[in-house]
């Protein structure tokens, strides 16, 4: 088998560090993994059973890679990894999308997606220059979440928008904005709510796109987290439709 390398944004592979994020991949898309390394010092439990089942049905091998793990990771607790290839997935036209624009966070990146998963959003759109959506600490913050979404990055929003016309779009940002319980009560469908960069939010032309949404909050804050703001627009968008 070929060595593997640090990992950089120009491989056609990426890892994804960490026992349950292994899992996931192994149980959602075996079809993209390569190879998966486990810690000599791995505790025989369920999962690791589990993993073992999941390789050996899926004729995915398994090596025993210590070094490579902590070279690999950067950290000397991480006992299980998949390398997978990267692959980028149409997003349904059907679907309400969450779109990230220009997210620079790979903590925050990864979290949105996990809770995009958990709020029925599988379909994202990853607008450049961004974080690398397939870098091992967005894998990691995610949970593995990511190889149960439909993901794709453009080049910039116009782009994604070109791609998707009938699209409602709803930017999260303070001008010319309703409050997020006005903005849900005459949501359309399918949608696309949008997430700016954690510095400077969404550029002003984006309150001309669609419907401006914010986020009430009490004055002792000037504005909330980028992923806390994502979850809290997820669920009250995706309560309407229960």
């Amino acid at each position: 088998m070929p060595s593997l390398e640090a990992y950089r944004r120009a491989l056609d592979y990426s890892y994804a560090p960490g026992l349950f994020p292994c899992m996931e991949a192994l149980t959602h898309r075996p079809d993209l993994v390569r190879r998966v390394l486990l810690h000599s010092k791995a505790e025989q439990s369920a999962a690791t059973d589990r993993l073992l089942s999941l390789c050996q049905a899926n004729g995915i091998r398994l090596e025993t890679a210590d070094r490579a793990l902590a070279r690999l990771s950067g950290k000397e607790n991480v006992f299980a990894a998949a390398v997978f290839a990267k692959e980028q997935a149409a997003l349904s036209p059907a679907s309400n999308h969450l779109v990230l624009h220009e997210t620079s966070d790979s903590g925050n990146l990864g979290t949105m997606l996990r809770t995009a998963l958990g709020f029925g959003y599988t379909d994202i759109a990853v607008i450049r220059p961004a974080a690398d959506p397939f870098d091992p600490r967005v894998i990691r913050a995610s949970m593995g979440a990511i190889f149960s979404l439909r993901l794709t990055e453009y080049g910039g929003f116009d782009a994604y928008r070109e791609a998707f016309v009938q699209h409602a779009l709803y930017p999260f940002m303070l001008q010319g904005s309703a409050t997020l319980d006005k903005a849900c009560q005459s949501a359309r469908f399918p949608h696309a709510l949008i997430f700016g960069n954690e510095g400077s939010g969404l550029p002003e032309r984006f309150a001309a796109l669609g419907q401006a949404v914010r986020i009430p909050h009490g004055d002792a804050i000037d504005s909330l987290n980028l992923a806390i703001a994502a979850g809290i627009g997820m669920y009250a968008f995706s309560s309407i439709q229960l």
